[in-house]
């Protein structure tokens, strides 16, 4: 492994128990890692105080949604920025193909660079909002992380899902409360009702929170 190989690691954080949680991914996840602790915050993608905490709140973070994702077939991470979640799945998720989608050119130029550098073939990035590929592509997962509320998200993320495809998507602790906001576009895009997942990773790392939804595939 390179000098980056575990940069960033928090003080909690052991590299054996990193490398076995990761498996064959770990030297390009790591990698990555190192690449958003040395560029991150100079090409914008993270601010100053998230580099010590790259392992615990953003890659491990990501890597949680993945257990919930299909082994193959399309999965969309929409508004990916610095490639969390899409980064990580793609590595986790070699037989999938992962479409990021992100509309600033400097981020799809770092998105591009880095999939290019860690050898992540299964990666195409699509620059543009998510809402500008509806009836473009159906996917059988659409994920995100940190890019809207539930009910925003689940216009711009649903119209990209095939029936019986599913949105899974990284959410704070107070997703409940944004449910019933979200019920009249959920109903509307033929959504069912949402699960809300507790997500855990490694122990003393703080578990992450995955909402559910699943595009019916009849009429409701």
């Amino acid at each position: 492994m390179d000098a980056e190989t575990g940069a960033g690691l928090g003080s909690q954080l052991d590299e054996s128990a990193l490398a076995a949680y990761f498996g064959d991914a770990y030297p390009q996840v790591a990698a990555y890692a190192g690449r958003l602790e040395s560029e991150g915050e100079l090409r914008g993608l993270i601010g100053p105080r998230e580099v010590p905490r790259i392992w615990d709140r953003h890659i491990l973070n990501s890597a949680a949604v993945v257990p919930f994702l299909p082994e193959r077939g399309l999965i969309a991470d929409i508004g990916s920025g610095a490639g969390l979640p899409g980064i990580v799945i793609a590595a986790l998720r070699p037989e999938s193909t992962v479409y990021l989608v992100e509309p600033m050119e400097r981020r799809c130029a770092w998105l591009t660079e880095i999939a290019e550098d860690l050898g992540l073939t299964n990666v195409e990035v699509k620059r543009g909002r998510a809402e500008e590929f509806h009836g473009a592509f159906e996917c059988d997962a659409v994920t995100s992380r940190a890019v809207a509320s539930l009910d925003k998200l689940v216009r711009l993320s649903m119209p990209l899902v095939r029936p019986g495809g599913e949105m899974i998507v990284l959410k704070g602790r107070n997703v409940a409360q944004e449910v019933d906001p979200a019920r009249k576009a959920i109903r509307k895009l033929k959504g069912s009702e949402p699960e809300i997942i507790d997500a855990p990773t490694l122990p003393g790392v703080e578990s992450t929170t995955v909402v559910r939804i699943v595009r019916q595939t009849g009429s409701r």
